[in-house]
């Protein structure tokens, strides 16, 4: 039989000549300052003993509560290739000094190593979902060669980790920066280093360690710092600290896009309007170049979001169509917007209900647009159960009596309050739910998620419902979200 031909061959890259493993003993070595046992590769990395899967790198940090070298064991026998650490064991590893200076190396290494265009992306909101569909744009049009830090890994460890885990084949790379406090996004972006940065938006997240929205402005905006020369900054024209970042931009990137609704947006909203399945259909201005465009997730803050996207895409020299593609077809994240059609009963009779997942993370600005597309999705019965809001200081009673007008938005039906700090809402809707911003709700306040989820059986899942369930990651819904989650139809 005769072979055919490739119809097709991929273009030559110089990265192709790189090693399969994504680090070798030597290379760890000369990257941290270390010494090696003998010799080894690995083809991950990972700082959790219990994540350890055969072939990877395991490195011992220790910190306030426990000490990484107590887990050696657990992790060669999981199948760790080698470890780091700061005192010789009976298995492959690098001796180092410091646990954490070495991966802090190591992601530097990482990032020193590899010739691809590199996205920082910070913002009060938002920064999870642009990460996430960045990463799927530009994966699609560069043959897998797209690396990105997974789930929240935004902070002083996760970065480093992120940044060590990246192939030196890598031809983009897209990483979450996150902080609470001034000074940590400027060591981060500046081991990042990238090529385009994104802030999302600036909202009162975190900010019971801040003056005010100035100071998280101020904070977020030191992302520019880390540009690479010829860097490309882009920013929310609709934002009202818009000249404030705008400032911060200029002295660090080559160029500043802008994106949003404004008029002189450089990213700029034509028009949006629904699709079907819950989506939106935007058409947008790119500086001249039309596009358009399908978002599968709903929600006013996912079409700001998908100019942000799309501005960055084209930044760092990606493919707008398949930017396009992948917002289309991108589902929502755990904790992030995830919807699941649950078993239900009564109600309209459907025998089915909607939950929808935003238990990772709430402050101000994503509840009040979290509500309001609560409002905008179709139910027979709208339930919200509603977490403390963390972190938001002395004025933590104001911001949560605020959302009395997007519960009203919401046209909750159902309400249960979780938390001390929701008491302030509770009495603005009045104990009874009688308020003239929100007419009558149901409405339950209960100190823990154990106990709303028991209010949430009592009153039963009813055919036709929408359940939101949405509050700060310490609250704990997220229990309550896998229990309504594994009645999934």
């Amino acid at each position: 039989m005769t072979a055919h031909p490739a119809l097709i061959e991929w273009p030559e890259d110089p990265s192709d000549e790189a090693g399969l493993a994504l680090w070798t003993s030597d290379e760890i070595a000369r990257a941290t300052g270390g010494r090696a046992s003998t010799s080894f590769a690995v083809s991950g990395v990972e700082i959790d003993s219990r994540e350890v899967v055969e072939g990877d790198l395991f490195f011992a940090l220790k910190g306030e509560a426990s000490d990484g070298h107590r887990y050696l064991e657990g992790s060669y026998g999981r199948g760790a290739a080698g470890t780091v650490v700061e005192h010789a064991t009976f298995g492959p590893h690098v001796l180092v000094g410091n646990t954490m200076s070495a991966l802090e190396d190591l992601g530097r290494a990482a990032r020193a190593r590899v010739d691809a265009g590199i996205i920082g992306v910070t913002g009060s909101a938002g920064k999870t979902g642009v990460k996430e569909a960045l990463y799927a744009a530009l994966d699609r049009a560069s043959r897998g060669r797209a690396h990105r830090s997974v789930k929240s890994y935004n902070n002083h460890v996760g970065v480093p980790l992120s940044l060590a885990r990246m192939p030196a084949r890598t031809s983009f790379g897209v990483f979450e920066m996150g902080m609470n406090h001034a000074g940590e996004l400027s060591a981060l972006t500046r081991l990042v280093r990238p090529h385009v940065a994104i802030v999302t938006t600036i909202a009162p997240a975190h900010i019971g360690h801040f003056a005010g929205e100035e100071a998280i402005a101020d904070a977020k905006a030191e992302i520019f710092e880390g540009l690479e020369s010829g860097g490309v900054a882009i920013i929310p024209a609709d934002n009202r600290h818009f000249e404030r970042l705008r400032a911060k931009a200029v002295q660090h990137a080559e160029r500043v896009v802008s994106f949003g609704r404004h008029a002189d947006a450089d990213a700029r909203l034509i028009d949006a309007v629904p699709a079907v399945g819950g989506g939106t259909l935007v058409t947008a201005d790119l500086g001249g170049r039309k596009v358009c465009y399908t978002i599968s997730q709903p929600g006013e803050h996912w079409v700001a979001n998908s100019l942000a996207i799309m501005a960055a895409v084209e930044a760092i020299g990606g493919d707008l169509g398949a930017a396009g593609l992948a917002l289309a077809e991108m589902e929502g994240l755990a904790g992030r917007g995830a919807r699941h059609e649950i078993a239900a009963s009564g109600g309209d009779g459907s025998d089915r209900a909607l939950l929808i997942d935003e238990s990772y993370n709430a402050n101000p600005a994503s509840m009040a647009v979290t509500l309001r597309q609560l409002g905008a999705t179709p139910a027979a019965r709208r339930v919200a159960v509603l977490g403390a809001m963390k972190e938001l200081g002395a004025e933590e009673a104001r911001y949560h009596a605020e959302l009395a007008g997007p519960v009203s938005e919401g046209k909750v039906d159902r309400l249960i309050l979780v938390g001390a700090e929701m008491g302030a809402l509770a009495d603005a809707l009045g104990k009874s739910g009688a308020s003239s911003l929100a007419g009558t709700i149901d409405v339950t306040h209960v100190q823990t998620a154990a106990e709303a989820a028991e209010c949430l059986a009592a009153s039963g899942v009813r055919g036709g419902d929408a359940i939101l369930v949405k509050g700060s990651n310490s609250v704990g819904l997220g229990a309550l979200v896998r229990s309504l989650a594994s009645r999934e139809r």
